[in-house]
C-alpha cells in the first residue's frame, strides 16, 4: 500500500496486511523520517458510532410513533365524548356540527369507504 506522510510528504509503501491492521484497530506508526502517524477513527470505532446513531434514530421514530398514538386515542375518546377536533367545544350532534361548521376538516380528514363508479 503506497502512502504518504501527511507533515514531510515522503511517499513510502507498507503491507496490505499492517495497512489493514492498523485501519482496524487504530493504532499509530512513523514515517521512514520518524513521524508519527494515526488513522483518526479505525473501521470499528466508525462502525460502532454508525450503529449507535442507527440505534438513536430508531429510538426517536418509535417515541414519535408513540406519541402519535397517544394523540390518536386522545383524539377518538374525545370525539367518543363529542367534543369537536376543531373548536374544542362539546356537541350532542357531532356529524352535523362538523358537517355545517368545519367541512373542509371533514374532506381532508374522511376516509372514503367505497371507490367511486364512474
Amino acid at each position: 500500500m503506497r502512502m504518504y506522510c501527511g507533515e514531510c510528504g515522503i511517499e513510502f509503501q507498507v503491507p496490505d496486511h499492517f495497512y489493514r491492521e492498523r485501519l482496524q484497530t487504530g493504532k499509530g506508526w512513523h514515517c521512514p523520517n520518524g513521524h508519527s502517524r494515526a488513522f483518526k477513527e479505525s473501521e470499528a470505532d466508525r462502525f460502532r458510532r454508525e450503529r449507535d446513531v442507527a440505534r438513536q434514530q430508531l429510538a426517536r421514530v418509535e417515541q414519535e410513533r408513540a406519541s402519535a398514538e397517544a394523540t390518536v386515542r386522545k383524539l377518538k375518546k374525545r370525539a367518543a365524548a363529542g367534543t369537536c377536533p376543531c373548536c374544542q367545544r362539546t356537541f350532542s350532534n357531532m356529524g352535523l356540527h362538523m358537517r355545517k361548521q368545519h367541512p373542509e376538516f371533514v374532506a381532508n380528514n374522511v376516509v372514503k369507504l367505497k371507490a367511486e363508479r364512474t
